[in-house]
């Protein structure tokens, strides 16, 4: 197949995908989809993933869609990348520092901080439909980790001989 074919190919391909896209019983899927998106929403379709409401401070609310053995991590990498699209969507580019989000807040569930990121949600009692809550994160002293840098652990451990 020639260069001008494959061409063609992928415009054709773009614009059957602009239409199904369009389609309004399709209007949970984002307007430049990976596939990723593509596969998680399918699983939803079979049953293989769950949709959770994440409900935030302000009490609004909005919903991501992970695969049933998603993790912690994989559950906020999906709100990261669910509430980056909706702030470029409405916004525009906006900077959201989520290391400042994730040092401050953590994810609930049942009354139960989501702080393990290796947990399976569903081990956790997650299930489709479930709503998980942003809540302040406070640290107990047993958790805290201290930075690697030389200067911090120099400087920490002369408070420890006063």
């Amino acid at each position: 197949m020639g260069e001008g074919a494959e061409y063609k190919s992928e415009l054709k391909k773009e614009k059957v995908l602009k239409a199904l896209l369009e389609d309004p019983i399709l209007s949970d899927v984002p307007k430049n989809p990976s596939l990723e998106d593509v596969e998680t929403l399918i699983g939803l379709e079979l049953g293989s993933a769950m949709r959770i409401s994440v409900l935030k401070l302000d009490s609004s609310s909005f919903d991501v869609i992970v695969m049933n053995t998603a993790t912690v991590k994989v559950l906020k990498l999906a709100i990261k990348k669910k509430v980056n699209y909706m702030e470029q969507s409405s916004m525009g580019h906006r900077h959201i520092s989520w290391k400042s989000v994730w040092a401050n807040y953590c994810l609930s569930f049942d009354n139960n901080k989501l702080l393990n990121h290796d947990h399976v949600l569903q081990d956790l009692g997650v299930r489709n439909n479930s709503q998980v809550h942003f809540v302040p994160y406070v640290m107990t002293k047993e958790s805290r980790r201290h930075s690697k840098r030389k200067n911090h652990r120099f400087f920490h451990g002369l408070s420890k001989l006063f």
